[in-house]
């Protein structure tokens, strides 16, 4: 009896010991509604680094937890309470939108426990409420939305037209489009987030003149409001410009209505890098869709875990030696030239995109021009890390 206590004991050590070795990390991502395509783009370029690691980030076995938003902060609060009560996670990767990164960002960070953004970028956070335990690697909201405002002025547009959701993110968009553009805004038109029916905007759009739109449309939203616009013969009037509206989240749906339309980003998949082309290649083996730079970018949150993990040895409890391993952000990113900022979002370069077909008859989106080459954000000085 005392042999077989003295073995289970050993057991029960053992197990225990191989649990505390392994790595926990929970994915709060919108997996509910029209906006769900964007979150399993987040979930499945996740897991596909997850799968090129055979299950290990850092050396450690990976338990990935899977946690639906609904697009909605309470529930959001709620879900991520118990990732890092029950579930005692290490690390939180999330969100797709602002307004539930908001609503999850105090108690992550209060907790110690690191939060990395593979998508939501507010300027809130990326200036005087930057925090030692966030991380971005996607972008500060407005650098997209800047991209374009810089286009637009060099092409000599001289009006625009400017309408997105009424949320951080869609002010975001008018102030980073703005900071560049100084031409005129014949009019700021603000929708309710998960708007559907556009016909009151066009219309205004219409009796507006504007020789472009700007627009930033996310998800479902996009699909309807994409659509609606070709329908009603502007595309052939005004120039489009967005973010976040024609993309590979939004292309499957939007198909030939997006053909030609100007979006702005960090990366395509159609960029030549030996490290992205053999992404969306395993991607698109996996998935059976074309990745877009919300799978890229939650690839790349899970190869920056990877990174640091590895170079802490392991060992998850010593939080400074680990944040340090965070900033030194030593990874091949799918996009190229990636470091960070002293706020800890990603220095990099930013991409005029444009809708085309490829052979297959699937649409993607293409480089069209370099805009900006190691861009920072506009925030940063007001970071005081």
């Amino acid at each position: 009896m005392k042999k077989l206590a003295c073995a289970l004991g050993a057991l029960l050590m053992a197990t225990g010991m191989a649990s505390a070795e392994d790595l926990k990390i929970g994915l709060v991502v919108t997996l509910s509604g029209p906006p769900a395509v964007l979150g399993k783009q987040i979930e499945d370029g996740f897991k596909l680094a997850i799968d090129d690691k055979d299950g290990k980030l850092g050396g450690l076995d990976t338990e990935l937890f899977v946690v639906d938003s609904e697009l909605k902060p309470d529930v959001a609060l709620t879900r991520v309470k118990g990732l890092l009560e029950r579930d005692q996670v290490d690390f939180v990767v999330g969100t797709v939108f602002s307004n539930v990164l908001g609503a999850i960002f105090k108690p992550v960070t209060r907790s110690e426990t690191f939060l990395i953004s593979p998508n939501a970028g507010p300027s809130t956070l990326a200036g005087r409420n930057c925090n030692p335990y966030f991380f971005s690697t996607s972008y500060q909201n407005n650098q997209n939305f800047e991209t374009l405002g810089k286009h637009a002025k060099e092409q000599g547009i001289k009006s625009v037209f400017m309408m997105t959701p009424n949320y951080q993110a869609g002010r975001d968009a008018v102030e980073g489009f703005k900071k560049y553009y100084d031409g005129e805004i014949t009019n700021e038109v603000y929708t309710p987030l998960g708007h559907q029916d556009f016909s009151a905007e066009i219309a205004q759009m219409s009796d507006s003149g504007a020789e472009a739109l700007f627009t930033f449309m996310p998800g479902g939203m996009g699909v309807r409001f994409v659509k609606q616009f070709r329908e009603s013969g502007l595309a052939d009037k005004m120039t489009f410009l967005s973010a976040f509206t024609v993309d590979e989240a939004t292309l499957p749906a939007q198909k030939e209505a997006a053909l030609g339309f100007f979006g702005a980003t960090n990366w395509a998949p159609s960029m030549d890098l030996p490290q992205s082309k053999k992404f969306v290649a395993d991607f698109e083996a996996k998935y059976g869709y074309i990745p877009g730079g919300f799978a890229m970018q939650a690839y790349d949150a899970a190869l920056l875990i990877d990174s640091a993990v590895r170079a802490v040895g392991g060992d998850l409890s010593d939080k400074e030696a680990l944040r340090k391993a965070l900033e030194a952000a030593d990874f091949e990113s799918l996009r190229g030239d990636f470091a960070f900022n002293n706020n800890h979002f990603p220095i990099q370069d930013f991409y005029l995109l444009r809708v085309d077909q490829r052979d297959d008859g699937k649409f993607w989106t293409v480089v069209d021009k370099k805009v900006f080459d190691d861009h920072t954000d506009s925030f940063a000085a007001e970071c005081k890390m």
